[in-house]
């Protein structure tokens, strides 16, 4: 095969965090598939490296970490990241969640870069004065992207951002990782956590913190079990909340009908393993776990916030319902529990293919890089050409 010219671009990603957040795992695996299409990728986390920064540098990406506490500002992290850019000289700084992204837009001012790109994980980032912040320096970023169109309306309208400084460049997801599983993983699954085959399993995955309302769900769980007994609810993540999601299961009841799985690396063969998927949050942006559920192909019952309603179809591949109503959830619950194994297959296939024609990871890192070269054109600057096989 000959060699083909592209344009290849140093490009340093500055996240807030890089742990086991969405946020977190979407910059991850788009920097895997960036540094494999040839850019020169280089991470920078604000706080102390966690889960998804270790398995950056496990994976060989530059990663480096400022070590500011999370939350307390420390002018050191500003010096550092300062002298990352001077001497590293990225073609584009691409700046994730919002105190990366206010980070990114002081830091250039005593560290010039060519571009600099701000993108907005959340319907709600932080209070007023967050959102004044982000008012007051607009004029030093290039363009902000956002995860769905119901946070870029929120932010237009209350006039955080101008629209023509923001895009709608939603989260996506490797859709083949939950295609490349091997027969027998759901059974392999269920008998390792004691499950067996007729039992309904729903499995929610995120954080246990307030966002998600975990007693929402909990309380609308304990409405599904009083008609099916033998139904399980598997959770999947960890939080500064557990603790208190743990002791309301217990005092609920329903300590022999959830399973608290901690943090999985094998969150594809988790999937498979359920029938149904829940989400319960009180206010969203573009949860990744909820496109995974997609690309799984589980039908989905899930709180209408944020973008979520972009993501599940409702009627067609699952279920909507209004933010913190466990009785409207519970009842979600049980209609999609009730209805065939065929009726609920063909909502999940539906999800599917939903998710991969909007949401694969190769479009949305497709969209960066063609916002990367237009804001590059638009100041008159020109990528130096690469040559790769």
């Amino acid at each position: 095969m000959g060699l083909v010219k592209h344009q290849a671009m140093r490009v340093m990603f500055l996240s807030t965090s890089m742990g086991m957040g969405g946020a977190d795992q979407q910059l991850l695996s788009a920097a895997e598939l960036m540094r494999a299409q040839g850019h020169d990728v280089f991470i920078v986390a604000l706080c102390p490296l966690e889960a998804m920064g270790l398995e950056a540098r496990r994976k060989g990406i530059r990663t480096e970490t400022l070590g500011m506490p999370r939350g307390i500002p420390d002018p050191r992290g500003l010096i550092r990241l300062v002298r990352l850019i001077r001497g590293w000289k990225p073609d584009v700084l691409h700046s994730h969640m919002i105190h990366a992204n206010l980070m990114a837009r002081v830091a250039r001012l005593f560290a010039p870069v060519p571009v600099l790109i701000s993108t907005i994980h959340n319907i709600y980032e932080g209070g007023p004065l967050w959102m004044a912040a982000y008012r007051i320096s607009n004029g030093l970023v290039d363009h902000m992207t956002i995860i769905s169109e119901a946070a870029a309306n929120r932010f237009v309208n209350d006039r955080i951002v101008p629209r023509e400084l923001l895009t709608c460049v939603p989260n996506g997801v490797d859709t083949e990782r939950f295609q490349r599983l091997g027969q027998g993983a759901r059974e392999a699954l269920r008998s390792s956590i004691r499950l067996n085959d007729h039992q309904f399993v729903w499995l929610a995955v995120g954080r246990f913190e307030i966002a998600k309302d975990y007693p929402n769900m909990l309380h609308a769980f304990e409405q599904v079990c009083r008609r099916h007994p033998d139904a399980v609810l598997l959770l999947v993540g960890h939080g500064s909340l557990q603790e208190e999601t743990e002791a309301l299961a217990r005092s609920l009841g329903l300590g022999a009908n959830i399973r608290f799985l901690g943090v999985r690396s094998d969150v594809p063969e988790v999937m498979a393993s359920a029938d149904g998927y829940v989400m319960s949050s009180a206010w969203e942006g573009m949860p990744i776990a909820l496109l995974e559920a997609g690309a799984a192909g589980l039908p989905i019952v899930a709180t209408r916030v944020g973008g979520n309603h972009e993501v599940v179809r409702d009627g067609e591949t699952g279920y909507l319902v209004p933010p913190r109503d466990h009785e409207a959830l519970g009842g979600a619950m049980l209609r999609l529990m009730e209805q065939s194994s065929e009726e609920r297959r063909a909502m999940g296939a539906r999800g599917r293919e939903h998710v991969r024609e909007h949401y694969g990871l190769g479009r949305v890192v497709e969209r960066w890089e063609d916002l990367y070269r237009q804001v590059s054109a638009r100041k008159g600057l020109t990528l130096a050409p690469t040559l790769s096989r």
